[in-house]
């Protein structure tokens, strides 16, 4: 592996406040704030570093191995330098984390992408090598003189989450290695020797689409396919011939039509260099079906029969189609559905709530089951089984989703400024 260089160390310029936002927008960054929130013994320096930080109170940030470093300002102006230490990886990690990586292209097109998904992690903490900080892994050390977190070092990591989301090679660097030292490490390793190329046998297969993720690291592959540029126009059914009795045209022209876009959208996804494995999703109920299919913009009589299969009126599916949009099957559900919060689920929402703003920014709010109204105000934030906050506002009397879903109920609730009307289906 090719030497590391000790003084190695990247700054970034001071970040904007981020008031109408949350932190740690991807599922790495939030994995270093519960790092913070578990590593911290006192929750209110938390709170109050996420509220400096919103305010934009953190100064430019030094990343280096082992450290981050930024001078934080109190309200009242008094600066103090903080640190958070994390313990680097040694040399044998490093060179085991690089053999795990070079197993799976798809490790290595994750890194050159900047992402870190969870099977890398959990990969390369099945070969011993925690990347992502654990309880009381995050070390602090301030000006002010606290011996635990404070609101400084508080503040520091929550600006780290932002800078994580952007690019993961921060938390790297943390660990010990700089960017380019990694990737030229993955190069060098996913290349045999020359010499070697005639005498080895030949390598198990590998995944097309992590073959071509891959991009230079892997021998040269062929291009891939060019994506027609619109989905396919099924054929016509207005024929002579009169359709059967059970056969409704309209109806069939349109779902050939919506598979179309849906092929022509898996296909984009697939040779996209980008393309990760999807999950499984669940599969969809009639009524939630409709709704999908209704957001495809059907004919006025096709429209009337989703309507009537699904069990709502014109005016109540173009209103989920609406939600659709914002959000899919979860969307819909949280227009339709509302339930009692109660008990762990109703602490953490309210905690959330009680942090998501300064004290004299929090707007009134007025709760009635999963539904948070803001009193004197259009918008409303509703809570969603899966603990995400979503936006509405009310137009013409009726409560109408305003967005998609957010982790934070500020970020969610900054949704619901006006907004043109959305198209009729």
């Amino acid at each position: 592996m090719t030497a590391y260089d000790g003084d190695t160390e990247r700054t970034f310029a001071a970040l904007p406040p981020a008031r109408g936002r949350g932190f740690a927008q991807s599922w790495w960054g939030q994995a270093w704030l519960k790092a913070l929130e578990d590593t911290a013994l006192d929750g209110k320096q938390v709170k109050t570093g996420r509220r400096l930080a919103r305010a934009g109170a953190v100064g430019a940030v030094s990343v280096r191995p082992g450290r981050i470093t930024a001078v934080v300002q109190d309200r009242d102006g008094t600066a103090h330098r903080a640190d958070v230490l994390l313990a680097e990886l040694s040399g044998e990690q490093w060179d085991r984390f690089v053999d795990m990586a070079v197993e799976r292209a798809g490790h290595v097109a994750a890194l050159l992408d900047r992402e870190m998904p969870p099977h890398l992690v959990e990969d390369a903490a099945a070969a011993g090598i925690e990347l992502l900080p654990g309880i009381g892994d995050l070390e602090p050390e301030c000006g002010c003189g606290a011996w635990d977190h404070c609101g400084h070092t508080a503040a520091l990591c929550h600006q780290v989450a932002r800078l994580l989301d952007q690019d993961p090679f921060v938390l790297l660097l943390m660990r010990g290695r700089a960017e380019r030292v990694l990737l030229d490490a993955l190069q060098n390793r996913s290349a045999p020797p020359a010499e070697e190329t005639e005498s080895v046998e030949p390598a198990a297969g590998v995944d097309a689409a992590e073959a071509y993720a891959a991009g230079d690291v892997l021998p040269s592959l062929p291009a891939l396919p060019e994506l027609p540029e619109e989905p396919g126009v099924p054929p016509s059914l207005d024929t002579e011939a009169p359709a059967a009795p059970s056969v409704d045209p309209a109806a069939l022209e349109f779902l050939a039509a919506r598979t179309a876009v849906a092929a022509h959208r898996l296909l984009a996804e697939a040779v996209s260099a980008r393309a990760e494995p999807h999950a499984a999703q669940p599969e969809l109920t009639t009524a939630q079906d409709a709704v999908r299919l209704a957001a495809g913009g059907p004919r006025s009589d096709v429209a009337d029969r989703l309507a009537d299969g699904s069990g709502r009126g014109r005016e109540q599916l173009a209103l989920a189609v609406r939600a659709w949009r914002h959000g899919g099957a979860a969307a819909v559900s949280v227009l339709e559905e509302e339930w009692a919060v109660e008990g762990e689920t109703l602490a953490r929402a309210c905690a959330a709530l009680d942090s998501a703003w300064d004290e004299d920014e929090r707007p009134t709010l007025r709760a009635n089951g999963n539904r948070w109204t803001v009193v004197g105000a259009p918008s409303q934030l509703r809570l969603g089984q899966d603990g995400r906050w979503w936006p509405y506002r009310k137009e013409g009397g009726r409560w109408v989703p305003a967005g998609g879903a957010a982790q934070d109920p500020a970020t969610a609730l900054a949704s619901t400024a006006p907004a043109p009307e959305d198209e009729a289906y």
